[in-house]
């Protein structure tokens, strides 16, 4: 079919019952112009009063409406014709011409409405989509809502290939030779009989036909029929995480020579293997999965789902050492998995965090018993092609896998993920806990522990419950709740559950076993486990990359905390738990991990705990680090008490203020390995860590104090494409002469731009504020901020110029070409 962008020209406003437009008398606000994706919610107030509450980042939910239109020339009446819609939130209907075509409840599943008997040919018609996003909470963090991801227009004739209807997969694989297979859905929505062939090639990354076949079929009216080819790549270029070497499948429908439908897609040439000895394997190599959890939203985007934010996000995980992600808790966005493609990196993509309990009044589980199978062919068929995925997540924290009836719900996702693909893998993230949270009282009786905290929501129960989870996870009331649920995967997924890892072993030795979900501060110990242990494929932490909503699960709270709830007060907005914060900085925990993992060749790394919070008793919760930061600028504090972290693969590590020793100290302790810390008093000049191994130096890591700040901004790219999802994001920072990043200083800083681009979003990490991301001014956060900007339809020069009071303004040009 032919695939055409849908995502400009669309009308938005409030959508209103039509009781409701009826009293108005037509009060409602004007529709605005809006180009998609677009994130509605980001674009409301917050409110401590919202029923969203913390969990949501207290946005408000409303109801939407898109309205477009669009011309369908005469000659394309007898076609195909199909909207694509990658994402809605959530509960979309689609109208055509004032008649309802088809909806969607889920909000992160990709789903296809065909439109051609609702359209009139050779005029203009009416698109509309009503988004019923009002009725909150309906997420367990933020949403985002409308039509936050791509929208296309799909045209073929009535004999096509089916949306999504083309899997090639490679099930032998030499050296010398790989088989590729092709399975091609043919579809035939004409009248009578047809014949014809489907024709695939198979090209290299440089446009050459490596193999080719040509199959007859038959067809009848109304019938989808499969075509299977078989062919063969000689010299095969294989998919790795190092050299993620790309085909393209290009399928035709020919009748005579005259191609009647063609669909291109990519793919990779790679194995898979798994078992209890040597964990997975990728072409034959054992892989152990350096993993993090995302959530689907871009930060100060909103939950916009952008190409470039999504290739940003995954190659600076990479660099930082990752080499998987487990998308949490939703389907992987198409722009996602092109990117994990192209660069190597692996995935878990998840199906949903709920099945037929609901954790919020009004989310998923609402439409999960009628709708699920739908949803879940929706999200293998997205998938198939893309070798970035190895596992699939039927689910997380579900609460049904304890129970010996409702287990079954997790027996048919998974067959009917087998029927569609059997080259992947089947996971499922458990938490041991929700799945026996019914019998919580039993178990802690037993135990002879008090009841108390085994109460409220998930997150903050397992916040409670703190050191005995581990105790907790591997009752025997819970090895029997789970038997039959962790026995229908492929590698069982536990979250925040290592203490089960050895054990399940001893019991089933023929179990894979994965971290799903873990604890940052987790990371040494887990990954003792993930490396002794074949049958323990990898680690996921909680999370890679800061997110909007679960407000403050990653704070350190003090005495002197106004709310030592798990979720913080109003105007919290993120959870604050990441490896990389909302502008895509990596914070401390992140070099901590890849040490870990082996990265930086023994250099060191050096951070500060807040002197203003020197000697204070801390509260760290689950998901927290420590109170840190990599600075050595703390005007104020001299003379004051400070605590300095090194973290370091080395044997010990000597530190140094303004060139005097502090002394060497050994690295790690039973408590916190590859980390070592200083209780010292701050003096401005330089900071410096030292590691040794033998006694032989190895590596060094520095910091020093910034001087009077400038402002500092750095265009990430020059140029955009005219009329397209291109982003340029702008990194402003407040930096000396000698360009050191002084923290200390905050400063209101504007943004202006002119000429044909836009301002997408605007704002800094600060996880507590009410500024808004549509704003043009914003308060720096330890020294940084940022603007994204968005190319516009035209072509010339964007001007955007940055300046704060009492420093020299700086205009950047972005080309947009």
């Amino acid at each position: 079919m032919i695939r055409q962008c849908f995502n400009k020209g669309w009308k938005f406003g409030q959508s209103m019952s039509t009781l409701a437009a009826l009293i108005s008398r037509g009060q409602a606000a004007p529709p605005k112009d809006v180009t998609l994706p677009h994130d509605a919610m980001i674009l409301t107030d917050r409110s401590p009063d919202y029923p969203t509450g913390g969990g949501s980042a207290f946005f408000k939910g409303e109801n939407y409406e898109y309205t477009k239109t669009l011309f369908v020339p005469a000659e394309d009446e007898g076609k195909v014709i199909y909207l694509e819609f990658e994402g809605v939130y959530m509960n979309a209907f689609v109208w055509v011409n004032g008649d309802f075509a088809g909806k969607c409840p889920y909000g992160y599943t990709n789903f296809y409405v065909k439109i051609n008997d609702f359209l009139k040919y050779g005029q203009e018609n009416e698109i509309k989509v009503t988004v019923k996003n009002a009725s909150q909470p309906n997420a367990r963090w933020y949403s985002g809502a409308g039509i936050y991801r791509n929208v296309k227009l799909m045209v073929g004739n009535p004999l096509h290939i089916k949306v999504d209807g083309v899997r090639v997969s490679t099930p032998d694989i030499e050296p010398e030779l790989a088989a590729v297979e092709a399975a091609t859905d043919v579809e035939h929505d004409g009248i009578g009989h047809k014949s014809g062939y489907v024709v695939t090639e198979i090209k290299d990354a440089e446009g050459n036909v490596v193999a080719s076949e040509r199959t007859r079929f038959n067809i009848l009216s109304g019938e989808c029929i499969t075509v299977r080819q078989r062919m063969y790549v000689r010299n095969p270029k294989l998919w790795d995480l190092d050299s993620p070497y790309l085909y393209t499948c290009e399928s035709k429908i020919m009748a005579g020579d005259t191609v009647i439908d063609e669909d291109t897609n990519t793919f990779g040439i790679r194995s898979l293997q798994l078992d209890p000895v040597n964990g997975l394997r990728l072409n034959g190599k054992t892989i152990k999965l350096k993993g993090g959890c995302i959530h689907h939203d871009n930060g100060l985007l909103g939950a916009a789902t952008f190409e470039d934010a999504e290739f940003r996000r995954a190659t600076l995980m990479k660099k930082a050492g990752y080499n998987a992600l487990r998308s949490a808790h939703h389907p992987m966005s198409k722009a996602m998995l092109e990117v994990c493609d192209k660069i190597g990196m692996l995935v878990m993509d998840e199906f949903s965090d709920v099945w037929t309990q609901t954790k919020c009044d009004f989310d998923y589980g609402f439409s999960f018993a009628e709708w699920w199978e739908q949803h879940i062919e929706a999200m293998v068929r997205k998938d198939y092609n893309h070798p970035c995925v190895v596992l699939y997540s039927i689910g997380n924290e579900i609460p049904e896998v304890g129970s010996d009836v409702s287990a079954s719900w997790g027996r048919k996702i998974a067959e009917k993920i087998r029927s569609i693909d059997e080259t992947r893998y089947i996971t499922n993230g458990i938490n041991t806990l929700l799945a026996i949270m019914g019998r919580m009282k039993e178990i802690m009786a037993s135990m002879g522990i008090s009841q108390d905290n085994a109460s409220g929501e998930i997150n903050e129960t397992m916040s409670n419950l703190g050191a005995i989870m581990s105790q907790l996870s591997t009752h025997p009331i819970v090895d029997d709740a789970i038997e039959e649920s962790c026995e229908i995967l492929d590698v069982v997924g536990y979250n925040y559950a290592a203490s089960r890892y050895e054990k399940d072993h001893a019991a089933f030795p023929n179990r894979v076993i994965v971290g799903t979900e873990t604890f940052p501060a987790d990371l040494a110990v887990n990954w003792e486990l993930v490396t002794m242990h074949g049958y323990v494929i990898g680690d996921f932490c909680w999370t890679a990359w800061d997110y909007l909503g679960e407000v403050s699960i990653g704070d350190i709270k003090y005495e002197d905390s106004k709310n030592r709830s798990f979720y913080g007060s109003y105007p919290w907005i993120a959870a604050y738990c990441a490896d990389f914060d909302l502008l895509g900085n990596r914070r401390p925990v992140s070099y901590w991990r890849e040490i870990i993992w082996g990265g930086r060749n023994h250099v060191p790394y050096i951070a500060v705990q807040r002197p203003e919070r020197y000697g204070q008793i801390a509260y760290p919760g689950q998901w927290s680090w420590t109170d840190s930061v990599s600075s050595w600028t703390w005007p104020g504090f001299e003379g004051k008490g400070a605590v300095v972290e090194v973290y370091s693969d080395a044997e010990e590590v000597e530190l140094f203020i303004n060139g005097k020793s502090l002394g060497k100290k050994p690295v790690g302790d039973e408590f916190k390995k590859f980390y070592s810390k200083w209780d010292t008093t701050y003096e401005a000049g330089t900071v410096e860590a030292v590691a040794y191994i033998g006694g032989k130096e190895v590596g060094r890591y520095s910091l020093k104090t910034a001087g009077e700040p400038q402002l500092k901004v750095t265009p990430e790219v020059k140029s955009l494409r005219a009329g397209s999802n291109d982003l340029c994001y702008v990194n402003i920072e407040l930096v000396d002469k000698d360009g050191i990043l002084n923290t200390a200083v905050k400063k209101l800083v504007t943004v202006k731009i002119e000429g044909p681009a836009v301002i997408q979003g605007c704002g800094s990490a600060n996880p507590i504020t009410e500024e808004h991301y549509y704003d043009d001014t914003h308060e720096t956060f330890y020294g940084r901020m940022m603007a994204v900007v968005r190319a516009g339809a035209e072509k010339g020069t964007a001007k955007l110029t940055v300046s704060a009071e009492g420093l020299d303004s700086i205009t950047v040009d972005i080309a947009i070409e």
